[in-house]
């Protein structure tokens, strides 16, 4: 599907070497100052072409906000935002028309739909996460008004975890014609317990959902994760005080609903799929044939994923809070 979220949906569409990106985005709620000014500098963390260790291709990612916004404020009416494709070259992936290439949806799309844009993947490449970040931002946008934050850093990278030592990962695996991936963590500040709903639409779930739907992510943790396997109930247990939580096991969230704490997830990004190094794979003949990825990838992809993540995260979350609003509401009314 290509619509995410439920009040405050947005669907994205376009290809990595097509004319655009764009959002349409439904259910933002009016009076919210908004301009581009706002989204730009989101996109421009996650652009490519801003230093030898990201992909060379040229794109300004300049965003358009077409419809929804009037005199700066937010209408309630659907948000639509462009962003054009300037520095396209189709013609560098003729050679992979026929072609599937390891680690890539190629095949998978082939095989779903019989059909499948080979021009750097279409609707598969990490382009596409241009327009979740414009919505994204739009979301962050909102959520600041209510006190809400969300940060996402680099906690590592192909297991180093100092800058220095991380930038040589990348510098190793990008000389050597190969790529690297690593660790980001998330963290959700001021936001406030209740919501989620339990079951089957608990908030880690959803957040879960919403982080594995980017391309490059393998693994999603919240709180403890994985770690709390190892751990006691005794240790792992969040107690309580008369001012509140004593410690964060839990990330901020407990049966599927936050508890007022900080949210912390970590997440786990693959190496680039694309690497120049030979590679053994087959055509859709199903002939065995090496190949060589040629043309401008990043050797590691993860600090472009970071703002990547906090639009996944804040349109979860604001989803979720604009979901118990109109519960308050109601059970306010209800309550007389």
């Amino acid at each position: 599907m290509n619509t995410f979220g439920k009040r405050f949906r947005c669907t994205t569409f376009g290809e990595s070497h097509g004319r655009a990106l764009g959002v349409v985005i439904d259910g933002c709620p009016p009076k919210i100052p908004l301009d581009e000014s706002d989204i730009q500098p989101i996109l421009d963390r996650r652009r490519p072409g801003t230093s030898d260790l990201v992909s060379l291709r040229r794109e300004a990612d300049r965003v358009e906000i077409l419809s929804g916004v009037f005199e700066g404020r937010t209408t309630g009416a659907p948000i639509a935002m462009i962003v054009w494709n300037e520095d396209i070259r189709p013609s560098d992936y003729e050679d992979l028309r026929e072609v599937f290439r390891p680690g890539h949806a190629d095949y998978t799309y082939l095989a779903r739909y019989g059909w499948r844009d080979h021009r750097g993947g279409g609707r598969s490449s990490g382009r596409e996460t241009v327009a979740r970040v414009a919505a994204g931002a739009v979301a962050m946008k909102c959520l600041g008004i209510r006190g809400i934050t969300i940060q996402a850093r680099v906690s590592g990278i192909h297991g180093a975890s100092s800058r220095d030592a991380m930038e040589m990962e990348i510098v190793r695996a990008r000389d050597r014609g190969d790529s690297v991936g690593g660790v980001v963590e998330i963290r959700v500040k001021g936001c406030p317990a209740g919501l989620g709903d339990p079951v089957f639409d608990k908030l880690d779930a959803r957040l879960a959902y919403a982080l594995m739907g980017i391309g490059a992510v393998k693994g999603v943790e919240i709180g403890e994760g994985f770690r709390a396997a190892l751990l006691y109930g005794s240790e792992n247990n969040d107690q309580m005080g008369k001012d509140g939580f004593t410690s964060n096991h839990a990330g901020g969230i407990l049966g599927g609903i936050s508890n007022g704490n900080e949210i912390t997830i970590r997440i786990a990004v693959k190496p680039t799929p694309s690497i120049s190094l030979p590679q053994q794979t087959i055509d859709i003949h199903g002939a065995e044939r090496e190949i060589r990825i040629e043309g401008r990838h990043d050797p590691c992809i993860v600090p472009r994923v970071l703002p990547v993540a906090e639009a996944m995260t804040a349109l979860v979350i604001l989803d979720a809070l604009l979901e118990r609003d109109a519960y308050e509401a109601f059970r306010a009314h209800a309550s007389g």
